[in-house]
């Protein structure tokens, strides 16, 4: 039962924690709806200004005073802890507290056609590759999407249709306050592991979220998703397969071939007929992957398949996804979101087809949960890249007790015999690369944390300590 009646706009929303990249795309939605919002967010940004043009009330820092008289709805993210006074004061008054899933959750119950994209990797890229299908189709679809997307002009996209897509994530299980019509399982493997307890916890999680879907739409699921079966046997919906082979999933790759800048062309199939040839302008096997997802979900919502192709073979890629950030000194710089060793093996592979002579990986471990339980698989990742530099590990929500540290990643690399390097702060790791990276080498910065701030700074701040001076080329990310 619907907890919002979104014919009722006089109701007014506060969010505690509005500068958030989620929680103010949330905010932007409701107001184009006709609702009155508000928030408050310990710090002043552009995202905050923007979201007072439109009309926002925003309160600087958290105080119980911020929840006026006229509020109906608190909204909060993870983030936000128990005894926050905004909170406190909403819970006091009796007001409708939702946190960002739940109220996910509720927009999207307004919305005949939503599309919820899950999955432990790719979520971020399929889900902008299937909204630029369907802007291609000129569905104007409403979008809200975890990374900066230039198609979409950033984060969040507010369309006029009955068509929205979101990123599914299952962290604290979070999507399962999802009702899509379409549900997208892209992978599943190991991960958050501070709250999941094993792979079968995980499983059972994305069995959940699949058993949400309506009876009406479709789950789009990837095939070679081992035990497949054991999600599959509990769904109502129509289930539709993506994968590697023909003779067991009903889209798939043929053909397959890379060009320089290991983009993907491919002809796509669809229960064995050919539909038509595919060109990327991502690299990658695993955005092949992610195509045939995006794919497989348009041709759900009856998009054409040439708006499906021209839609693909447009995208060209989002923000911190082997992101080319610009050229120092014949250096070339690449900014990406890796933090799991699938993620991680996958970027170094596409690495390995990019121009280099030199890949330098400047990994970045995240959470230490994360960083202990995927100790020797991060190990057996990295190793993929010629020189690793390794920074500590960002803690995100997570407090140091002291049991993991970067150190220890170094001293596994040492066992499988690769060599690597550890600094404490990022001074010295770009001081370091500044004086050992020579041109015509490849350099990575790697991890969902700040390191890609190393990077920025050698094209920005330190390029007055090079020897010699080379031009600083901006590049947009784009494999034509």
């Amino acid at each position: 039962m619907s907890k919002i009646n979104f014919n009722d706009t006089n109701k007014k929303f506060h969010f505690i924690g509005i500068g958030g990249i989620s929680m103010s795309g949330l905010a932007e939605i409701l107001l184009n709806k006709g609702f009155k919002v508000s928030g408050s967010d310990i710090k002043n940004t552009k995202i905050i200004k923007h979201l007072e043009d439109l009309g926002v009330d925003f309160y600087l820092g958290h105080l119980a005073s911020n929840i006026k008289d006229d509020v109906d709805f608190v909204i909060y993210t993870a983030a936000i802890k128990k005894d926050n006074p905004e909170l406190v004061e909403a819970q006091k008054r009796n007001l409708t507290i939702l946190n960002r899933a739940e109220l996910l959750g509720e927009i999207m119950k307004a919305f005949p056609y939503s599309i919820a994209v899950s999955g432990t990797h790719g979520k971020t890229t399929t889900t902008s590759m299937l909204s630029n299908i369907l802007i291609q189709a000129k569905k104007d679809p409403t979008v809200t999407v975890g990374g900066i997307v230039d198609a979409i002009g950033g984060n969040i996209r507010i369309g006029q249709s009955e068509y929205f897509i979101t990123e599914a994530c299952e962290y604290c299980d979070s999507f399962l306050n999802f009702y899509p019509y379409i549900g997208i399982i892209l992978n599943m493997e190991e991960d958050h592991l501070d709250f999941f307890k094993d792979i079968n916890h995980i499983r059972k999680s994305f069995t959940a979220f699949a058993k949400n879907i309506s009876k009406d739409g479709a789950l789009i699921i990837n095939g070679d998703i081992e035990n497949l079966s054991l999600i599959l046997d509990e769904i109502d919906c129509k289930v539709v397969t993506f994968g590697t082979d023909p003779s067991r999933v009903m889209w798939t790759a043929a053909n397959i071939k890379y060009n320089e800048k290991a983009c993907g062309k491919f002809d796509l199939l669809y229960q064995g007929k050919n539909m038509g040839t595919v060109s990327l302008n991502v690299p990658g096997i695993h955005n092949i992957y992610n195509a045939l997802a995006a794919s497989a979900a348009a041709f759900e919502l009856n998009i054409e398949i040439a708006d499906i192709i021209k839609g693909l073979h447009n995208f060209k890629g989002t923000h911190q996804r082997f992101e080319i950030k610009g050229s120092l000194k014949g250096i070339t710089i690449v900014d990406d979101y890796a933090h799991h060793p699938t993620e991680i093996k996958a970027t170094l592979e596409v690495a390995k087809h990019y121009p280099h002579n030199t890949i330098w990986c400047v990994f970045q471990p995240h959470t230490y949960t994360r960083t202990k339980m995927f100790l020797k698989e991060f190990a057996e990742a990295l190793k993929e890249a010629d020189k690793i530099i390794l920074t500590d590990i960002y803690a995100a929500r997570e407090k140091d007790l002291g049991e993991i540290h970067s150190k220890d990643l170094q001293r596994e690399l040492a066992k499988i015999g690769k060599e690597s390097y550890y600094f404490p702060d990022f001074d010295s790791i770009e001081n370091f690369l500044l004086q050992n990276c020579i041109p015509g080498d490849l350099l990575i910065t790697m991890g969902a944390g700040d390191v890609g701030t190393i990077g920025e700074d050698l094209l920005g701040a330190n390029i007055s300590t090079l020897s010699t001076n080379f031009p600083v080329e901006k590049e947009i990310h784009s494999c034509e």
